[in-house]
């Protein structure tokens, strides 16, 4: 990646930050929403409201409080994301 110098004239700084940022702003993980307290009820599927408005490419889990698994029991769809857990448990999760 290239760096900015810091005399560049203001036109030319303008097409070379969007060249610089713009690739960075792209990548799908960082255009994510972070969903918190979700609680799961063991082996019951739950369809949660992802709120991102477009069909998800992933999701990871951040936070867990019991010894459960957490998987997707779902294809990705434009509203929700259904996860089920093999313990009940309260659970953060990214999605992106």
């Amino acid at each position: 990646m290239q760096s900015l110098s810091t005399k560049l004239p203001w036109e030319l700084a303008q097409t070379r930050w969007a060249s610089t940022l713009n690739p960075l702003l792209a990548v799908p993980i960082l255009n994510g929403i972070q969903l918190k307290d979700i609680d799961l009820v063991a082996n019951k599927p739950l369809a949660i409201n992802h709120l991102l408005q477009r069909t998800p490419q992933g999701w990871f889990l951040l936070d867990n409080t019991a010894n459960a698994v957490v998987w997707r029991t779902a294809d990705f769809n434009s509203l929700t994301i259904t996860l089920e857990s093999s313990a009940d448990t309260n659970i953060s999760i990214w999605v992106f």
